[in-house]
This record gives C-alpha cells, sequence and structure tokens, in this order.
C-alpha cells in the first residue's frame, strides 16, 4: 500500500507549507479510501485556512504534525479500496477533500446520488462539508469547472437568497468587497438579475482588478479601495470577501449613518484582517452559509434549496468561458505556486488553478 502525501500547511502562517508523506491506514470495517483525482484551487482555500480555528476547518482532516494542517479543498476522488457496503471499488464522488493524495472516509447512503462520511470527528462539523456526491464514472470537461465554481457560487447563491430575504436590509446600494473573487462575482452576477430590483450593485476591488470587474458588466458601479470615500451615502449594505481592516473601518466611516448592515464573508486578504478593530456603525456580522443552507430546508423542505444552489451554479457555468482560463497544475508540490499567489493576493482573477494529484 503506498505512502500518502501530504502538503501541510502551518496553522499560524499560512503563506508556510511542505510536502510530507506518512503510511497509510490500513481500513477498518465501513470505511473506504479515495484516491484524490483533481481539485480546484481558490481565495476560498485562503479563508479556510486563516479562519482554520474560529471557523473549525483545520478539524476536518486531523494530521499528526503540531502546528500544521490540511487546508480542505473541493474536488474529485475515486474509491480505490473498501471495506464498506455503500460505495464500490471505482465509484467516483466530489466533494470536500484535504490537500493530500488520499482521504479514508466513512460513508453511509445519503439520498439517491451522496454519501456522508460520519467519521467521529466530523459528526459535529458543518454537515454541509460532509456530504459527497457521486460523479460519472469517468471524469467530464466540466469537472473542473465544477470544481472550481461550485462551492463558491453556492456561496453566493446563498449570500444573494439571504439578504432577499432580509428585503435587502432597505438599501439603496449593495457594497460587495473583493468583487473580483468567484464569489464575488457570482453574488454581483445574481444582483444585477435581479427582476425589480430597487438597489445599486457596486463592486469594491484593487486597482488592478477594477477594468476586469467593469467588464463584466455585473456591477453599476466598480470603485477601488484607495477610492472608498468616494462612494455613495445612501443607505446601503456591505458585503465583505476580502477581510481587509483597514478597507472596513474606512467604509464604515464613509457610510456612517447610512449603512444598515455590515456582512463578513471571506478573509482573502487575510494578513490585513483586524478582526478587533472598532468600526463606525453596525458591527460586521459573520455570514455562515451552512446556517442559510439550514434555514431554507425549514422554510421550503428538503431538497429545494439544493436545486436552487445546482441551477445558479450552472448560470455561472455556462458564462464562466467569457471571462475564465483554465490552469492546469501537475501534482501536490505544483499547487504552492497557485497558493502562494492566492495567499499572497496575486492571483489573476481570470484565470482559474486545477491541481491534478
Amino acid at each position: 500500500m503506498p505512502d500518502v502525501t501530504q502538503l501541510l500547511t502551518h496553522h499560524h502562517t499560512i503563506t508556510d507549507q511542505k510536502i510530507v508523506t506518512v503510511p497509510a491506514a490500513s481500513l477498518s470495517t465501513g470505511q473506504a479510501r479515495l484516491r484524490i483525482e483533481r481539485f480546484a484551487l481558490t481565495a476560498n482555500n485562503v479563508t479556510y485556512a486563516a479562519s482554520g480555528f474560529a471557523i473549525g476547518y483545520w478539524k476536518f482532516f486531523p494530521t499528526a504534525e503540531q502546528d500544521w494542517g490540511l487546508v480542505p479543498v473541493w474536488g474529485y476522488a475515486e474509491v480505490v479500496e473498501s471495506a464498506s457496503d455503500v460505495v464500490s471499488v471505482g465509484d467516483r464522488f466530489y466533494g470536500f477533500y484535504p490537500l493530500a493524495s488520499e482521504l479514508v472516509m466513512e460513508p453511509v447512503t445519503h439520498g439517491t446520488h451522496a454519501v456522508r462520511d460520519v467519521a467521529a470527528h466530523r459528526v459535529d462539523l458543518p454537515a454541509v462539508y460532509n456530504i459527497y456526491s457521486r460523479a460519472s464514472s469517468a471524469p467530464k470537461g466540466s469537472d473542473a469547472y465544477q470544481a472550481l465554481m461550485q462551492p463558491l457560487i453556492a456561496t453566493s447563491y446563498l449570500l444573494y437568497d439571504w439578504l432577499m430575504d432580509n428585503d435587502w436590509f432597505n438599501a439603496k446600494q449593495i457594497v460587495i468587497g473583493s468583487a473580483s473573487s468567484k464569489t464575488g462575482l457570482g453574488l454581483t452576477a445574481f444582483l444585477a438579475k435581479h427582476a425589480d430590483r430597487s438597489f445599486k450593485v457596486v463592486g469594491l476591488t484593487g486597482a488592478g482588478n477594477a477594468d476586469f470587474v467593469r467588464e463584466l458588466g455585473f456591477c453599476d458601479q466598480a470603485v477601488t479601495y484607495d477610492d472608498v470615500e468616494t462612494l455613495d451615502q445612501v443607505a446601503s449594505v456591505y458585503v465583505d470577501m476580502a477581510g481587509n481592516g483597514d478597507v472596513k473601518k474606512r467604509l464604515h466611516a464613509r457610510l456612517e449613518g447610512h449603512l444598515n448592515h455590515s456582512s463578513a464573508v471571506g478573509i482573502s486578504h487575510w494578513d490585513q484582517f483586524a478582526p478587533q478593530a472598532e468600526v463606525a456603525g453596525p458591527k460586521p456580522e459573520f455570514f455562515f452559509a451552512p446556517s442559510q443552507i439550514e434555514k431554507r430546508k425549514k422554510d421550503w423542505g428538503k431538497g429545494v434549496i439544493e436545486q436552487k444552489i445546482g441551477e445558479a451554479t450552472q448560470m455561472i457555468v455556462q458564462d464562466a468561458a467569457r471571462w475564465l482560463t483554465l490552469e492546469t497544475h501537475a501534482g501536490l508540490d505544483a499547487a504552492m505556486v497557485p497558493y502562494a499567489a492566492l495567499a499572497q493576493g496575486k492571483a489573476d482573477p481570470k484565470t482559474g488553478h486545477i491541481v491534478e494529484v
């Protein structure tokens, strides 16, 4: 049985990574071994690392090395060994995997097209991350787009649904921080297409990405971080994907008396994150996508929100070829290059990174 390769990330200095090999574990009854085939790398993975303790992302895939963990990624894997009655060798699944060459899970049936990992250490973690969808027996051309877009656009759609569920907080403008990120542009797309909208969509981004945000055509206005003080002083909502403490403080000051809600979603600008910073106006509230999923399950019944997310993802995926170029990297060690670019805020938003393990 070959050793397992892992790409570890330091818990506290998330730009530090290293490759290690560990012995493969023997399977117990009910377990299955999945060989990870390919996964996407996006700013979302940087957020997982930066919030690994606050939200619990380091807990999904424990390691033997103190202060080093496995960043979760979204991708595809194939069952190569099974001691389970639920999955068979050759089955493929899309879902939440470690930055590694394999995952041992304890699957149980979840609906007609998925399994759920009920490993003891995952039982109390958010259920949405423990579900693995069955994929076709052979990789499809759309696999890369699925790996890249689904988790990000799912969050985009849930943000859109949450804003709608709260009557847009009576805002006349919705400001999206890091509008060039996949999650940000997905949200701007859903907002732009909303029928009879009474608010303006404002994309906040770095100077180098402003033209890209404008060219996408989803925002009524693109504003750079340097120009936050030019934002219209009208009833507003701020949805922050970046977590840049200085930008947040300046935006709150500019919109003091006009900011009806401030939502914190991601921290792709993790190195400028200032969680204790005092800001004018409403205190930023963290948006946790699984909570909106659970709310909609209670509102609408089983399966409805998942169907809506799937349809929304396909809408963005079908448009992605217009603006997204796929770049493939061979091997776990090659993942360090795009990860570093994402962690340092230097990644090109028009490029999607896929790692073939």
